[in-house]
């Protein structure tokens, strides 16, 4: 079973100038294009754009809720990458999940938390100067 890492960016809200994007429209195609093509040469696959709710402060006391427009890249980790992280969902391909979406599936066993050691005890010598210098 293939497994992918995700990557959640905030789309561009504007366009960036340039001599050959004319109109709004075109700036902002270029800046889209030149993002998706700097996440592609990193080896990431544009999945979808998502539109979410976001709290923020308003004030003292009021909270105000906005919308937040994420890009969703995905790429698949290679068989190391896969194995130093456990924690990692791996997504089933399409079709009708058995028991539901692969994303909400628990992993199986986590690996076992390593044991640490003894403390070391400090190398004796001058004890430090506690206070000002008079």
């Amino acid at each position: 079973m293939q497994r992918y890492e995700y990557k959640v960016i905030p789309a561009p809200r504007r366009g960036t100038k340039s001599r050959e994007a004319k109109s709004t429209e075109d700036r902002f195609a270029l800046t889209l294009t030149t993002l998706m093509n700097d996440q592609g040469r990193e080896g990431w696959e544009y999945q979808r754009a998502e539109t979410l709710p976001c709290d923020e402060r308003s004030g003292f006391t009021k909270i105000k809720t906005t919308e937040q427009i994420m890009l969703v890249f995905r790429r698949p980790l290679s068989a190391a990458a896969a194995s130093l992280a456990p924690g990692l969902v791996a997504v089933a391909p399409a079709g009708p999940p058995a028991d539901g979406p692969a994303m909400f599936r628990p992993l199986a066993a986590e690996p076992a938390t390593p044991r640490l050691g003894p403390a070391v005890e400090p190398a004796p010598g001058p004890a430090p100067a506690v206070g000002r210098a008079e």
